[in-house]
């Protein structure tokens, strides 16, 4: 993704052009060499692409770019679960492979040129590209990587242990080729995400505490440096112009501006302020009413920003108000579900969001994965396993969120939930929902964001009509984060994100191990034995087709568990930016983008003449 062209990846590493591969061999064949990997068919580019196709390879370098980041950061150290890290880092570090943004599941070789596959499919070896070197100028080794490894799973984030859990070991095998050992030969996902992880240096590393959070400047090997930082306030990346990768094809054509500077904000209102004003060069919007309202500022009008509605065909996973089952008063499914029927979406898409959303029904929205009518084929086969643990109305209903007719008269969807909570052993006393002992049904909507306000304060109007006392918390993210990883509230926002190719992340969400272990994004608290057994077909699901009938019987199951308030989504990226950019004529499939954008010296050069003329 550099200016010049490169010769193909297995070229550069010195080694014969390499077949495209799907993931995984067949067993008891030999060991396999390729360029790329893929979970869904065969990699679309061949070993010889010279740079991804949605990129403009002679992108011109230069210029700076402001972005905005809320809240703070104490930390440069953003591999543990202490500390708020900076925005940014991943700049700094180079990873083994690189995702294509085009394409489905695939990933290209990046820091490595090769990735041999055996052909009993319990281990993947990298071999690095030589001339790959560390910002100090030494060489990045296989050990680095097998350091890394190691390093992230016995001192790193809890998430690092939850994703990579069926990785036995890593093991440096010479100067350039490392190999990972797996438990199993059923995870076909684990050479692919093993590409993932941001490879460190080991030298650097010796003698510092990998533990403790810090701000220190680290070393990386990618294509930006740290070049200095006010903590909490703002952090500034510097393009390195002797980047070992820059001429990569899977770096051709992006990072084409030479700083990056982010700014921290701990409002969004003044954060969008900021943006109206210049101080801000780029910004995705998030909020459907602003999206509305605000952008009709001068600038605007004059055409010096520019906005733009980008479709893309990415998963939206779930957002909700989540329940945390660890709390005695959501132990029965039926308060659950009685809280689901409170929330209003239809009158708040209407009279909030514009009209502007899609209600989210599935834990997979927006994909081939999500679970849809009654189970059928394969999928019910699955269920039929688990029947006699699982709701009956499971296999005779459909799962459906409520819905109204957006009057804000939600009346029968009120009288079902007042049904629920007198099952749930709730009775109303003095306007009040109490249980057998007079505790009131009352808990705290923890939020990190003013702007969710306006989403929890109808809700909790919403919610006193049951006599359900309910009131909203917002504190600043420093505190929301040591609160949430430690499960420390009632019911909370959060959001499940999810992927083209579900897998090992499913773990980290679901599964009964991480229920009880501080940082992991079990947020909900599940322990369900059935959730446990589907998580782990998932994981180990053999081909496409058995992957959606896996997850969809699991997307089934939680939904019926009546664990979270579903929320809503968007199928379109917001974005909003001063005229000082080139853009590439099309846009990735999965992504924004912004990576592969430019500043264009004419425009520019029109903006900053135009900011300085009289308005």
């Amino acid at each position: 993704m550099r200016r010049r062209t490169l010769l193909a990846t297995g070229l550069a590493a010195g080694l014969p052009a390499l077949p495209a591969m799907a993931q995984g061999v067949p067993p008891g064949s030999g060991p396999k060499r390729v360029h790329a990997l893929s979970l869904l068919g065969e990699p679309a580019l061949p070993a010889d692409f010279t740079h991804f196709p949605w990129v403009n390879p002679d992108a011109p370098k230069g210029g700076e770019v402001a972005q905005t980041a809320l809240g703070s950061f104490d930390s440069l150290h953003p591999f543990i679960l202490r500390g708020t890290a900076a925005t940014g880092l991943g700049r700094l570090y180079d990873t083994l492979l690189v995702g294509a943004s085009d394409e489905a599941n695939t990933a290209y070789g990046h820091l490595a040129g090769v990735i041999e596959l055996p052909g009993d499919n319990r281990s993947v070896t990298f071999e690095l590209r030589e001339g790959a070197r560390w910002h100090d100028g030494r060489p990045i080794t296989a050990e680095d990587v097998a350091w890394t490894f190691r390093t992230l799973m016995e001192k790193g984030h809890p998430r690092y242990r939850n994703y990579y859990g069926d990785v036995a070991g890593a093991e440096a095998e010479g100067e350039r080729r490392v190999t990972f050992r797996f438990r199993t030969d059923g995870n076909r996902e684990l050479p692919q995400i093993l590409g993932q992880f941001p490879i460190l240096p080991k030298h650097w590393w010796e003698g510092r505490d990998f533990a403790q959070p810090s701000l220190e400047v680290p070393l990386g090997s990618g294509p930006y440096r740290l070049e200095r930082f006010e903590a909490g306030r703002s952090v500034v990346f510097r393009r390195v112009p002797d980047y070992w990768g820059r001429d990569l094809p899977t770096m051709r054509g992006t990072r084409n501006v030479d700083v990056v500077r982010y700014e921290y904000f701990r409002d969004a209102t003044v954060a969008f302020e900021a943006f109206k004003a210049g101080g801000v060069d780029f910004r995705q919007e998030n909020i459907a009413r602003s999206w509305a309202t605000l952008y009709d500022f001068p600038a605007v009008q004059r055409g010096q920003v520019k906005r733009d509605e980008l479709k893309h065909e990415l998963p939206a996973g779930m957002q909700a108000f989540i329940m945390n089952l660890r709390r005695p008063l959501f132990a029965d499914a039926r308060t659950r579900e009685a809280m689901t029927l409170a929330f209003d979406f239809e009158w708040m898409n209407k009279n909030l969001f514009y009209d502007s959303y899609a209600r989210t029904t599935s834990y997979f929205a927006n994909s081939d994965f999500a679970s849809r009518g009654l189970p059928e084929g394969r999928e019910l086969a699955i269920l039929e396993g688990f029947r006699d643990k699982l709701p009956a109305r499971l296999f005779t209903e459909p799962f459906r969120v409520p819905v109204t007719d957006g009057s804000g008269n939600n009346r029968d969807n009120t009288r079902r939930a007042l049904e629920l909570l007198r099952e749930a052993g709730w009775v109303i006393r003095d306007r009040r929902m109490v249980n057998a002992q007079g505790q009131p049904l009352s808990f705290e909507i923890l939020l990190s964001d003013a702007t969710f306000e306006r989403l929890a304060l109808p809700y909790v109007q919403s919610l006193q009509r049951l006599g359900v006392e309910a009131r909203v918390r917002t504190i600043d993210l420093a505190q929301y984060q040591v609160r949430v990883e430690n499960f420390d509230y009632d019911m909370t926002l959060d959001s499940f994100g999810q992927s083209l190719h579900p897998g090992n992340e499913q773990r980290d969400y679901w599964s009964s191990a991480k229920a009880d272990q501080p940082g992991s994004q079990n947020t909900i608290g599940i322990k369900n034995p059935v959730v446990d057994a589907l998580v782990e077909l998932v994981v180990a699901a053999p081909d496409g087709e058995e992957l959606i009938a896996r997850t969809r019987a699991l997307d089934r199951v939680l939904l019926w568990g009546q664990y979270v308030v579903p929320h809503y989504h968007s199928r379109v990226f917001r974005i909003a930016w001063w005229d000082r950019f080139g853009r590439p004529a099309r846009n990735p499939r999965y992504d924004i983008g912004f990576e592969a954008w430019w500043i264009d010296p004419a425009r520019d050069a029109a903006l900053a003449s135009a900011r300085r003329s009289p308005a």
